[in-house]
């Protein structure tokens, strides 16, 4: 079956150099899954966050179903993510020691499954910013010249 990427984070890889990537399932209602598959959800200003050594997403906003019968909770909600314990204390321990932050990177559907990628990054700063528009122009520039 594959993988179906649903949304991308862009401003993730932007603003934070990724050092490590893991997958990680999310806890949904059957409504938020029909939204989810209409793309009616947004990551873009989430993050997450470790407490009492469980991880939850938070600020991720998925709209509500159009046609749900059920009361559902606001679209904003705090979402557990689904993660061994072994890896959220390997994360919780990088965050504490290496002074990393968390941020969602992708939302996919991985064999029917929404999954989200997150990675363990280190904020960028304004000169490696600049740097990072500096390649992005000049690989553009380079395949205008090839397909030309």
């Amino acid at each position: 079956m594959g993988i179906k990427i649903i949304i991308k984070n862009k401003k993730a890889r932007f603003n934070y150099e990724i050092l490590e990537t893991i997958e990680a399932g999310i806890v949904l209602n059957g409504d938020e899954i029909k939204s989810i598959r209409n793309n009616d959800v947004s990551i873009n200003e989430s993050f997450i966050l470790i407490k009492e050594k469980e991880a939850y997403i938070l600020n991720m906003s998925i709209k509500k179903y159009e046609f749900s019968t059920q009361k559902t909770s606001e679209p904003t909600r705090n979402r557990k993510l689904l993660l061994h314990k072994k890896q959220i204390m390997k994360l919780l321990k990088r965050v504490k020691l290496e002074k990393l932050t968390i941020v969602p990177i992708m939302l996919y559907f991985s064999n029917g499954l929404v999954k989200l990628e997150i990675g363990l990054g280190r904020g960028k700063n304004l000169i490696d910013k600049r740097e990072t528009i500096k390649e992005r122009d000049s690989n553009r520039k380079l395949n205008k010249i090839r397909k030309v």
